[in-house]
């Protein structure tokens, strides 16, 4: 009966009574698990003795039983909780834009993350335990990493390296130019290995290389407007120069004479006056000048409406006149101040002036307007003339490079593309409104911070 009870009752405590008292069949009841046995007759102290021993027995059962399955489950929470923080941090390396890389103490790749894979080319079953840390850097340049790295303090401490740009070589021996950061890894004080950290530099050097093919079209684009300036401002300036010389010449002859009279002196005076003129505006034509072909970086700072435009005017006033073309200005009162580059917003002003004049090959009459919108704190600058218009298929191509309907010999269709690229680095833009035979309207609209 008791191989019966036990299976289904398990956590029961069975005491065993007979009336033989044969000790093989008290053995068997023990190795069966019983709790006691009691042969007959039964005495109340060996009743009460195997009751107590069999209670104690099942509470220690019981409270082991617990324990035990306390165990577990924290055994089970800990397991989940160590899987959890693993996963995580398999996730936060993989999930790292920058590429991550570790060796061991003798050098060979031991992990490596998806953006690695991507930096090198190479996928990481061909990368981890099969290739070296120095198998990924170029040729002249490793002795130099491990140098730098443990040595130079300039790019860190030691044991560390910060910031430091080196190449590496991936799949195809493709070149790869990376920012590292690495650190050497220690165990109970002895060197176990390296992570680094690599930061691609390949779209940062494309747009500095952009930034610099940018730089030097729109200096090339103020050489141009230079060279139609300097043709124009030769005429202007030349017949002040002449009028001076004439003036100094005649005061030359009259002293040769002898001690000049009252009269004459004051004939030389208005004649001085006259030269200090003539000369005060030749030097600000050539100031104008110098400062409008200086190769300088772009410097934002505050920029005063009325001083950009006459500016603009004063290296463009002799070429208007010289084409017959008749200069009207409209400029607000009390325009704000707005933050930005005045060289370059000289070249997109004097571009359009220019490319009003070419339109006007008659004559005609142009117009600079300055207006300040409260409401959206914008402040517009229009140029407007009189000539040809332009198409509504050509609008669209206005600001394209190279884009240009002007005969040659008069431009190469750099300055609107520019003066687009001007604009927007001013976080401003160009509206354009034109009809043919109905002149054309350029409006440069910069925001007021």
């Amino acid at each position: 009966p008791y191989t019966t009870l036990f299976p289904i009752y398990p956590d029961i405590e069975v005491i065993v009574v007979t009336a033989f008292g044969e000790m093989k069949l008290a053995i068997r009841a023990l190795q069966l698990d019983a709790s006691d046995f009691i042969t007959k007759p039964i005495n109340d102290e060996s009743l009460h003795l195997a009751l107590k021993r069999a209670k104690e027995r099942y509470t220690a059962r019981r409270q082991l039983k617990d324990y035990t399955a306390l165990i577990e489950r924290e055994n089970a929470e800990t397991t989940q909780a160590l899987i959890r923080t693993l996963e995580f941090r398999r996730n936060l390396i993989e999930s790292s834009m920058d590429g991550i890389l570790a060796c061991d103490e003798t050098g060979i790749i031991v992990t490596m993350n998806s953006a690695m894979e991507n930096l090198l080319g190479c996928l990481r079953s061909d990368v981890v335990y099969k290739m070296t840390m120095d198998q990924i850097f170029r040729q002249s340049e490793k002795q130099d990493f491990q140098i730098k790295q443990l040595k130079e303090r300039k790019f860190g401490d030691p044991n560390h390296l910060f910031l430091y740009e080196t190449t590496l070589v991936g799949k195809d021996n493709k070149k790869v130019p990376v920012q590292v950061y690495a650190s050497l890894i220690f165990d109970q004080g002895k060197e176990d290995g390296m992570v680094c950290f690599f930061r691609d530099l390949r779209e940062i050097r494309r747009l500095e290389r952009e930034f610099e093919d940018q730089a030097k079209v729109l200096h090339q684009d103020k050489m141009m407007s230079l060279g139609r300036l300097a043709a124009s401002v030769v005429h202007e300036i030349n017949n002040p120069l002449a009028g001076i010389l004439n003036y100094i010449r005649l005061i030359i002859r009259i002293v040769k004479r002898g001690k000049p009279n009252q009269e004459q002196l004051e004939k030389f005076k208005r004649y001085l006056e006259l030269v200090e003129s003539e000369t005060s505006r030749c030097s600000k034509i050539v100031s104008g000048l110098l400062t409008f072909s200086r190769k300088s970086p772009s410097t934002f700072a505050e920029v005063r409406i009325e001083d950009l435009l006459q500016r603009s005017i004063l290296l463009s006033q002799h070429k208007l006149a010289l084409s017959n073309i008749e200069l009207k200005t409209d400029i607000g009162h009390d325009m704000p101040v707005i933050k930005g580059d005045i060289n370059q917003l000289q070249q997109c002003v004097i571009n359009l002036i220019f490319n009003a004049i070419d339109a006007m090959p008659e004559g005609g009459t142009l117009w600079i307007f300055a207006n300040y919108n409260l409401q959206e704190k914008m402040v517009t600058i229009s140029v407007r003339d009189t000539g040809i218009g332009i198409t509504d298929d050509n609008i669209p191509l206005l600001f394209e490079p190279f884009f240009t309907t002007k005969k040659e010999g008069y431009g190469v269709g750099l300055g609107l593309s520019t003066a687009w690229g001007i604009m927007e680095r001013h976080s401003g833009t160009i509206k354009v409104e034109s009809r043919p035979g109905k002149g054309a309207t350029f409006t440069l609209v910069l925001p007021v911070t």
